[in-house]
Protein backbone atom coordinates (compact mmCIF):
# COMPACT_ATOMS: atom_id res chain seq x y z
CA UNK A 1 0.00 0.00 0.00
CA UNK A 2 1.40 3.42 -0.90
CA UNK A 3 0.06 6.88 -0.20
CA UNK A 4 -1.17 7.29 -3.79
CA UNK A 5 -3.28 4.14 -3.48
CA UNK A 6 -5.07 5.55 -0.46
CA UNK A 7 -5.41 8.92 -2.17
CA UNK A 8 -6.99 7.47 -5.31
CA UNK A 9 -9.07 4.64 -3.85
CA UNK A 10 -9.66 5.66 -0.24
CA UNK A 11 -9.54 3.40 2.78
CA UNK A 12 -10.18 -0.32 2.17
CA UNK A 13 -13.79 -1.40 2.70
CA UNK A 14 -12.69 -4.74 4.16
CA UNK A 15 -9.41 -6.10 5.52
CA UNK A 16 -8.55 -9.76 6.01
CA UNK A 17 -5.44 -10.16 8.13
CA UNK A 18 -3.09 -13.13 8.19
CA UNK A 19 -4.21 -13.86 11.75
CA UNK A 20 -7.82 -14.15 10.58
CA UNK A 21 -6.75 -16.54 7.84
CA UNK A 22 -5.05 -18.73 10.44
CA UNK A 23 -8.01 -18.45 12.82
CA UNK A 24 -10.42 -19.50 10.06
CA UNK A 25 -8.28 -22.46 9.07
CA UNK A 26 -7.27 -21.20 5.62
CA UNK A 27 -3.58 -20.69 6.44
CA UNK A 28 -1.06 -22.81 8.30
CA UNK A 29 -0.37 -21.96 11.93
CA UNK A 30 3.02 -20.36 12.54
CA UNK A 31 5.60 -21.13 15.23
CA UNK A 32 8.43 -18.62 15.56
CA UNK A 33 11.87 -19.40 17.00
CA UNK A 34 14.00 -16.33 17.63
CA UNK A 35 17.76 -16.27 18.14
CA UNK A 36 20.45 -13.77 19.05
CA UNK A 37 23.99 -13.79 17.66
CA UNK A 38 27.02 -12.79 19.74
CA UNK A 39 30.58 -12.26 18.49
CA UNK A 40 33.58 -13.27 20.58
CA UNK A 41 33.09 -12.12 24.19
CA UNK A 42 30.80 -9.19 23.41
CA UNK A 43 27.83 -8.68 25.74
CA UNK A 44 25.61 -6.93 23.19
CA UNK A 45 24.12 -8.94 20.36
CA UNK A 46 25.09 -8.55 16.73
CA UNK A 47 21.90 -6.72 15.78
CA UNK A 48 22.47 -4.22 18.60
CA UNK A 49 26.12 -3.37 17.96
CA UNK A 50 27.09 -4.57 14.47
CA UNK A 51 30.84 -4.94 13.87
CA UNK A 52 33.46 -2.20 14.34
CA UNK A 53 36.93 -1.93 12.86
CA UNK A 54 38.34 -2.56 16.33
CA UNK A 55 36.55 -5.94 16.34
CA UNK A 56 38.54 -6.91 13.24
CA UNK A 57 41.95 -6.44 14.86
CA UNK A 58 43.85 -9.70 15.00
CA UNK A 59 41.53 -11.37 12.51
CA UNK A 60 42.43 -12.65 9.06
CA UNK A 61 41.20 -10.15 6.46
CA UNK A 62 41.07 -10.75 2.72
CA UNK A 63 39.61 -8.94 -0.26
CA UNK A 64 36.53 -10.99 -1.14
CA UNK A 65 36.95 -10.34 -4.86
CA UNK A 66 40.67 -11.02 -5.30
CA UNK A 67 41.41 -13.25 -2.32
CA UNK A 68 44.46 -11.10 -1.52
CA UNK A 69 45.18 -10.02 2.06
CA UNK A 70 43.40 -6.82 3.06
CA UNK A 71 44.68 -4.16 5.43
CA UNK A 72 42.65 -3.23 8.48
CA UNK A 73 42.44 0.34 7.13
CA UNK A 74 40.48 -0.93 4.11
CA UNK A 75 37.60 -1.96 6.36
CA UNK A 76 34.84 0.46 7.29
CA UNK A 77 34.91 2.08 10.72
CA UNK A 78 31.64 0.38 11.51
CA UNK A 79 29.37 -2.17 9.85
CA UNK A 80 25.70 -2.16 10.72
CA UNK A 81 24.24 -5.62 11.23
CA UNK A 82 22.42 -5.31 7.91
CA UNK A 83 25.80 -5.00 6.12
CA UNK A 84 27.02 -8.40 7.32
CA UNK A 85 27.37 -10.97 4.53
CA UNK A 86 27.03 -8.04 2.11
CA UNK A 87 29.91 -5.64 2.77
CA UNK A 88 31.58 -7.85 5.38
CA UNK A 89 31.62 -11.60 4.78
CA UNK A 90 31.96 -13.75 7.89
CA UNK A 91 32.48 -17.48 7.22
CA UNK A 92 32.50 -18.22 10.96
CA UNK A 93 29.06 -16.64 11.23
CA UNK A 94 27.74 -18.68 8.32
CA UNK A 95 29.08 -21.89 9.88
CA UNK A 96 27.57 -21.17 13.31
CA UNK A 97 24.14 -20.28 11.92
CA UNK A 98 24.08 -23.26 9.55
CA UNK A 99 25.03 -25.61 12.39
CA UNK A 100 22.34 -24.20 14.67
CA UNK A 101 19.66 -24.49 11.99
CA UNK A 102 20.74 -28.03 11.11
CA UNK A 103 20.51 -29.03 14.77
CA UNK A 104 16.97 -27.68 14.95
CA UNK A 105 15.98 -29.58 11.81
CA UNK A 106 17.33 -32.78 13.38
CA UNK A 107 15.26 -32.10 16.52
CA UNK A 108 12.01 -31.42 14.64
CA UNK A 109 11.71 -34.31 12.23
CA UNK A 110 15.03 -34.63 10.44
CA UNK A 111 17.22 -32.68 8.03
CA UNK A 112 15.19 -33.50 4.92
CA UNK A 113 12.49 -30.86 5.42
CA UNK A 114 11.47 -28.44 2.69
CA UNK A 115 13.02 -25.14 3.77
CA UNK A 116 13.61 -21.68 2.30
CA UNK A 117 16.49 -19.58 3.67
CA UNK A 118 16.60 -15.87 2.85
CA UNK A 119 20.18 -14.65 2.50
CA UNK A 120 21.83 -11.24 2.17
CA UNK A 121 23.30 -11.66 -1.34
CA UNK A 122 24.18 -14.31 -3.93
CA UNK A 123 27.56 -15.12 -2.38
CA UNK A 124 25.91 -15.55 1.01
CA UNK A 125 23.36 -17.94 -0.53
CA UNK A 126 26.24 -19.96 -2.02
CA UNK A 127 28.07 -20.09 1.31
CA UNK A 128 24.99 -21.15 3.28
CA UNK A 129 24.14 -23.91 0.79
CA UNK A 130 27.72 -25.21 0.90
CA UNK A 131 27.77 -25.22 4.72
CA UNK A 132 24.49 -27.13 4.93
CA UNK A 133 25.58 -29.63 2.29
CA UNK A 134 28.74 -30.35 4.31
CA UNK A 135 26.73 -30.82 7.50
CA UNK A 136 24.28 -33.11 5.74
CA UNK A 137 27.05 -35.20 4.19
CA UNK A 138 28.71 -35.64 7.60
CA UNK A 139 25.38 -36.55 9.22
CA UNK A 140 24.62 -39.15 6.54
CA UNK A 141 28.07 -40.70 6.96
CA UNK A 142 27.74 -40.85 10.75
CA UNK A 143 24.29 -42.43 10.59
CA UNK A 144 24.81 -44.77 7.65
CA UNK A 145 22.19 -42.97 5.59
CA UNK A 146 22.29 -42.52 1.80
CA UNK A 147 22.64 -38.90 0.71
CA UNK A 148 19.61 -37.53 -1.13
CA UNK A 149 21.06 -34.96 -3.49
CA UNK A 150 20.94 -32.18 -4.28
CA UNK A 151 20.23 -31.34 -0.65
CA UNK A 152 20.75 -27.58 -0.28
CA UNK A 153 20.88 -25.48 -3.44
CA UNK A 154 21.03 -21.83 -4.40
CA UNK A 155 17.85 -20.52 -6.01
CA UNK A 156 18.53 -16.96 -7.15
CA UNK A 157 17.80 -15.01 -10.31
CA UNK A 158 21.48 -14.72 -11.26
CA UNK A 159 21.82 -18.51 -11.34
CA UNK A 160 18.58 -19.19 -13.19
CA UNK A 161 17.26 -20.61 -9.96
CA UNK A 162 13.66 -20.44 -11.11
CA UNK A 163 14.20 -23.72 -12.93
CA UNK A 164 14.67 -25.42 -9.54
CA UNK A 165 11.26 -24.31 -8.23
CA UNK A 166 9.50 -27.34 -9.67
CA UNK A 167 11.99 -29.59 -7.87
CA UNK A 168 11.57 -27.73 -4.59
CA UNK A 169 7.82 -28.12 -4.96
CA UNK A 170 7.52 -31.63 -6.30
CA UNK A 171 10.64 -33.67 -5.52
CA UNK A 172 10.24 -35.67 -2.32
CA UNK A 173 13.77 -37.12 -2.28
CA UNK A 174 15.89 -34.14 -3.32
CA UNK A 175 16.01 -30.32 -3.35
CA UNK A 176 15.19 -29.89 0.33
CA UNK A 177 16.71 -26.51 1.22
CA UNK A 178 16.62 -23.50 -1.09
CA UNK A 179 18.92 -20.58 -0.31
CA UNK A 180 17.80 -17.37 -1.98
CA UNK A 181 17.90 -13.60 -1.79
CA UNK A 182 14.51 -12.52 -3.04
CA UNK A 183 13.58 -14.83 -5.92
CA UNK A 184 11.19 -16.78 -3.71
CA UNK A 185 9.43 -13.80 -2.14
CA UNK A 186 6.41 -13.60 -4.46
CA UNK A 187 4.51 -15.60 -7.01
CA UNK A 188 5.81 -18.95 -5.77
CA UNK A 189 3.39 -21.65 -4.70
CA UNK A 190 5.22 -24.28 -2.63
CA UNK A 191 2.71 -25.72 -0.13
CA UNK A 192 5.16 -28.33 1.17
CA UNK A 193 7.58 -25.75 2.65
CA UNK A 194 7.72 -26.26 6.42
CA UNK A 195 10.44 -23.80 7.41
CA UNK A 196 11.13 -20.17 6.55
CA UNK A 197 14.55 -18.99 7.72
CA UNK A 198 15.87 -15.44 8.01
CA UNK A 199 19.65 -15.24 7.69
CA UNK A 200 19.35 -11.72 6.24
CA UNK A 201 18.18 -8.49 7.82
CA UNK A 202 14.86 -7.19 6.51
CA UNK A 203 13.52 -3.64 6.85
CA UNK A 204 10.39 -3.63 4.68
CA UNK A 205 7.19 -5.06 6.20
CA UNK A 206 5.92 -5.69 2.68
CA UNK A 207 8.98 -7.74 1.71
CA UNK A 208 8.88 -9.54 5.06
CA UNK A 209 5.26 -10.64 4.67
CA UNK A 210 5.98 -11.80 1.13
CA UNK A 211 8.82 -13.95 2.45
CA UNK A 212 6.80 -15.41 5.33
CA UNK A 213 3.93 -16.04 2.95
CA UNK A 214 5.91 -18.82 1.26
CA UNK A 215 5.21 -21.00 4.30
CA UNK A 216 1.56 -20.22 4.98
CA UNK A 217 -0.01 -22.65 2.53
CA UNK A 218 -1.69 -25.72 3.98
CA UNK A 219 -0.59 -29.03 2.47
CA UNK A 220 -3.08 -31.82 3.23
CA UNK A 221 -1.06 -34.27 1.12
CA UNK A 222 1.80 -34.16 3.65
CA UNK A 223 -0.28 -33.38 6.73
CA UNK A 224 1.14 -29.86 7.03
CA UNK A 225 -0.99 -27.75 9.38
CA UNK A 226 1.79 -25.48 10.67
CA UNK A 227 5.17 -24.10 9.65
CA UNK A 228 8.14 -22.68 11.51
CA UNK A 229 9.95 -19.39 11.14
CA UNK A 230 13.59 -19.45 12.27
CA UNK A 231 14.47 -15.82 12.92
CA UNK A 232 18.18 -15.04 13.36
CA UNK A 233 17.89 -11.33 12.47
CA UNK A 234 14.84 -10.06 14.39
CA UNK A 235 12.84 -9.98 11.16
CA UNK A 236 9.66 -11.05 12.95
CA UNK A 237 9.52 -7.67 14.70
CA UNK A 238 7.82 -6.60 11.44
CA UNK A 239 4.67 -8.59 12.17
CA UNK A 240 1.80 -6.15 12.56
CA UNK A 241 3.56 -3.15 11.00
CA UNK A 242 1.79 -1.12 8.34
CA UNK A 243 2.37 -1.71 4.65
CA UNK A 244 3.44 1.83 3.82
CA UNK A 245 6.28 2.14 1.33
CA UNK A 246 9.09 4.64 1.78
CA UNK A 247 9.43 7.69 -0.45
CA UNK A 248 11.64 7.09 -3.50
CA UNK A 249 13.22 10.23 -4.97
CA UNK A 250 12.74 10.96 -8.69
CA UNK A 251 15.54 9.70 -10.93
CA UNK A 252 16.83 13.21 -11.51
CA UNK A 253 17.41 13.75 -7.81
CA UNK A 254 19.17 10.44 -7.38
CA UNK A 255 21.40 11.03 -10.40
CA UNK A 256 22.47 14.47 -9.16
CA UNK A 257 24.08 13.04 -6.04
CA UNK A 258 27.84 12.45 -6.19
CA UNK A 259 28.79 8.79 -6.43
CA UNK A 260 30.38 7.31 -3.34
CA UNK A 261 33.72 5.58 -3.88
CA UNK A 262 33.43 1.83 -4.12
CA UNK A 263 34.60 0.14 -0.93
CA UNK A 264 36.03 -3.38 -1.07
CA UNK A 265 34.03 -6.25 0.32
CA UNK A 266 36.10 -7.79 3.11
CA UNK A 267 36.11 -11.40 4.25
CA UNK A 268 37.05 -11.81 7.91
CA UNK A 269 37.94 -15.06 9.64
CA UNK A 270 38.67 -15.74 13.29
CA UNK A 271 35.41 -14.79 15.00
CA UNK A 272 33.76 -16.95 17.61
CA UNK A 273 30.04 -16.70 16.91
CA UNK A 274 27.51 -17.87 19.49
CA UNK A 275 23.84 -18.49 18.72
CA UNK A 276 21.50 -18.22 21.72
CA UNK A 277 17.77 -18.84 21.99
CA UNK A 278 15.68 -15.67 22.24
CA UNK A 279 12.27 -17.23 22.75
CA UNK A 280 9.59 -19.33 21.11
CA UNK A 281 6.38 -17.72 19.90
CA UNK A 282 3.11 -18.45 18.14
CA UNK A 283 1.55 -16.10 15.62
CA UNK A 284 -2.02 -15.31 16.63
CA UNK A 285 -4.64 -12.58 16.60
CA UNK A 286 -3.97 -9.71 19.00
CA UNK A 287 -6.51 -6.90 18.69
CA UNK A 288 -7.08 -7.68 15.03
CA UNK A 289 -3.42 -8.03 14.05
CA UNK A 290 -1.22 -11.06 13.50
CA UNK A 291 1.39 -10.78 16.27
CA UNK A 292 3.74 -13.22 18.00
CA UNK A 293 2.87 -14.25 21.55
CA UNK A 294 4.87 -16.57 23.77
CA UNK A 295 3.95 -20.24 23.79
CA UNK A 296 2.87 -19.82 27.41
CA UNK A 297 0.49 -16.99 26.51
CA UNK A 298 -0.85 -18.96 23.56
CA UNK A 299 -1.57 -21.94 25.82
CA UNK A 300 -3.28 -19.63 28.32
CA UNK A 301 -5.53 -18.32 25.54
CA UNK A 302 -6.37 -21.87 24.51
CA UNK A 303 -7.05 -22.87 28.12
CA UNK A 304 -9.37 -19.90 28.65
CA UNK A 305 -11.39 -20.77 25.54
CA UNK A 306 -11.55 -24.44 26.54
CA UNK A 307 -12.73 -23.83 30.10
CA UNK A 308 -15.40 -21.48 28.78
CA UNK A 309 -16.74 -24.39 26.72
CA UNK A 310 -16.22 -27.13 29.34
CA UNK A 311 -15.82 -25.77 32.90
CA UNK A 312 -14.80 -29.07 34.54
CA UNK A 313 -12.87 -32.20 33.67
CA UNK A 314 -16.10 -34.18 33.85
CA UNK A 315 -17.80 -31.82 31.39
CA UNK A 316 -14.78 -32.02 29.11
CA UNK A 317 -14.75 -35.83 29.24
CA UNK A 318 -18.48 -35.98 28.53
CA UNK A 319 -18.09 -33.86 25.41
CA UNK A 320 -14.94 -35.66 24.32
CA UNK A 321 -16.43 -39.14 24.10
CA UNK A 322 -19.35 -37.98 21.92
CA UNK A 323 -17.97 -37.51 18.38
CA UNK A 324 -20.27 -34.63 17.30
CA UNK A 325 -19.70 -32.75 20.57
CA UNK A 326 -15.94 -33.31 20.41
CA UNK A 327 -15.77 -31.94 16.87
CA UNK A 328 -17.85 -28.92 17.89
CA UNK A 329 -15.64 -28.34 20.94
CA UNK A 330 -12.43 -28.47 18.91
CA UNK A 331 -13.88 -26.16 16.26
CA UNK A 332 -14.57 -23.52 18.92
CA UNK A 333 -10.94 -23.44 20.02
CA UNK A 334 -8.48 -20.91 18.53
CA UNK A 335 -7.17 -21.30 14.98
CA UNK A 336 -10.17 -23.33 13.80
CA UNK A 337 -9.40 -26.06 16.34
CA UNK A 338 -5.81 -26.56 15.21
CA UNK A 339 -4.52 -24.94 18.39
CA UNK A 340 -4.87 -28.26 20.21
CA UNK A 341 -2.79 -30.06 17.58
CA UNK A 342 -0.27 -27.21 17.64
CA UNK A 343 0.20 -27.47 21.41
CA UNK A 344 0.58 -31.22 21.01
CA UNK A 345 3.50 -30.61 18.65
CA UNK A 346 5.00 -27.76 20.66
CA UNK A 347 5.07 -29.83 23.83
CA UNK A 348 6.43 -32.96 22.08
CA UNK A 349 3.31 -34.94 23.00
CA UNK A 350 2.86 -36.92 19.80
CA UNK A 351 2.45 -40.10 21.86
CA UNK A 352 -0.47 -38.59 23.79
CA UNK A 353 -4.09 -38.38 22.71
CA UNK A 354 -5.48 -34.85 22.46
CA UNK A 355 -7.67 -35.71 25.45
CA UNK A 356 -4.57 -35.89 27.64
CA UNK A 357 -2.94 -32.86 26.00
CA UNK A 358 -5.95 -30.66 26.75
CA UNK A 359 -6.68 -32.33 30.08
CA UNK A 360 -3.22 -31.46 31.39
CA UNK A 361 -3.37 -27.93 29.97
CA UNK A 362 -6.63 -26.92 31.60
CA UNK A 363 -7.73 -29.37 34.29
CA UNK A 364 -4.54 -30.57 35.97
CA UNK A 365 -4.89 -34.07 34.55
CA UNK A 366 -1.77 -36.21 34.84
CA UNK A 367 -1.29 -37.10 31.18
CA UNK A 368 -0.84 -40.66 29.98
CA UNK A 369 0.51 -41.72 26.62
CA UNK A 370 -1.93 -43.64 24.46
CA UNK A 371 -0.31 -47.01 25.32
CA UNK A 372 -0.31 -46.08 29.03
CA UNK A 373 -4.00 -45.15 28.93
CA UNK A 374 -4.84 -48.38 27.12
CA UNK A 375 -2.87 -50.39 29.69
CA UNK A 376 -4.59 -48.58 32.58
CA UNK A 377 -7.98 -49.45 31.07
CA UNK A 378 -7.02 -53.13 30.78
CA UNK A 379 -5.86 -53.20 34.40
CA UNK A 380 -8.70 -51.26 36.04
CA UNK A 381 -11.47 -52.96 34.06
CA UNK A 382 -10.10 -56.47 33.99
CA UNK A 383 -13.13 -57.84 35.87
CA UNK A 384 -15.59 -56.07 33.60
CA UNK A 385 -13.88 -57.49 30.52
CA UNK A 386 -13.71 -60.96 32.08
CA UNK A 387 -17.48 -60.90 32.64
CA UNK A 388 -18.20 -60.41 28.95
CA UNK A 389 -18.41 -63.03 26.23
CA UNK A 390 -14.95 -64.02 25.07
CA UNK A 391 -15.45 -62.62 21.55
CA UNK A 392 -16.87 -59.34 22.90
CA UNK A 393 -13.99 -58.92 25.35
CA UNK A 394 -11.44 -59.73 22.65
CA UNK A 395 -13.02 -57.21 20.28
CA UNK A 396 -12.95 -54.44 22.89
CA UNK A 397 -9.31 -55.21 23.65
CA UNK A 398 -8.52 -55.02 19.93
CA UNK A 399 -10.28 -51.65 19.70
CA UNK A 400 -8.39 -50.31 22.71
CA UNK A 401 -5.15 -51.52 21.12
CA UNK A 402 -6.13 -49.53 18.03
CA UNK A 403 -6.57 -46.44 20.25
CA UNK A 404 -3.09 -47.04 21.69
CA UNK A 405 -1.68 -46.79 18.19
CA UNK A 406 -3.55 -43.81 16.73
CA UNK A 407 -5.91 -42.20 19.27
CA UNK A 408 -9.58 -41.35 19.75
CA UNK A 409 -10.50 -40.77 16.12
CA UNK A 410 -9.50 -44.31 15.20
CA UNK A 411 -12.26 -45.71 17.44
CA UNK A 412 -14.88 -43.85 15.43
CA UNK A 413 -13.51 -44.52 11.97
CA UNK A 414 -15.95 -46.53 9.86
CA UNK A 415 -13.10 -48.79 8.77
CA UNK A 416 -12.01 -49.74 12.29
CA UNK A 417 -14.18 -52.87 12.19
CA UNK A 418 -12.38 -53.94 9.02
CA UNK A 419 -9.00 -53.98 10.76
CA UNK A 420 -7.61 -57.55 10.79
CA UNK A 421 -7.14 -57.66 14.58
CA UNK A 422 -10.70 -56.48 15.19
CA UNK A 423 -12.16 -58.89 12.63
CA UNK A 424 -10.27 -61.85 14.11
CA UNK A 425 -11.49 -60.97 17.60
CA UNK A 426 -15.15 -61.05 16.59
CA UNK A 427 -15.80 -57.65 15.07
CA UNK A 428 -19.07 -55.80 14.97
CA UNK A 429 -21.22 -58.87 15.64
CA UNK A 430 -19.35 -59.50 18.89
CA UNK A 431 -20.26 -56.01 20.13
CA UNK A 432 -23.91 -56.47 19.17
CA UNK A 433 -24.09 -59.26 21.72
CA UNK A 434 -23.63 -56.59 24.42
CA UNK A 435 -26.00 -54.00 22.94
CA UNK A 436 -25.90 -51.24 20.35
CA UNK A 437 -22.28 -51.02 19.15
CA UNK A 438 -22.34 -47.21 19.50
CA UNK A 439 -23.44 -47.52 23.14
CA UNK A 440 -20.78 -50.15 23.82
CA UNK A 441 -18.09 -47.93 22.33
CA UNK A 442 -19.29 -44.97 24.38
CA UNK A 443 -19.13 -46.97 27.62
CA UNK A 444 -15.67 -48.23 26.71
CA UNK A 445 -14.45 -44.67 26.10
CA UNK A 446 -15.99 -43.50 29.38
CA UNK A 447 -14.08 -46.18 31.24
CA UNK A 448 -10.85 -45.61 29.32
CA UNK A 449 -10.74 -41.83 29.73
CA UNK A 450 -11.61 -42.13 33.42
CA UNK A 451 -8.84 -44.70 33.97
Amino acid sequence: IIADNLKHFGQPVYEYDMAQGIEDGYLAACEILRFDLFHDNKELSERERGVSRDDLQGKRLTDSLTGHPAALEQAQWHYEASALEDKLLMPDRVAAMAQDLFNHLLATGGPEQKTIIFCARDQHADDVAAALNNLYAAWCAQNGRPRLEPYAFKCTASEGGAQHLADLRGASRSHFIATTVDLLTTGVDVPCVRNIVFFRYVRSPIAFYQMVGRGTRLDPATGKLMFRVYDYTDATRLFGQQFISQFTPPKGEAESRPERPTEPTITVQGFEVRVTDAGRYILTDVDGKALPVTVEEYEQRLAARLVAEAPTLEAFRSRWIAPPERRELLARLPDAGRSAFLVQQLEDMAEYDLYDVLGELDYGLSPRTRPERAAAFMYKHERWLAGLRASTSATLKALVAQFARTGTDSLENLHVFQMPDVVRAGGLNALKALGRPADVLRETKERMFAA
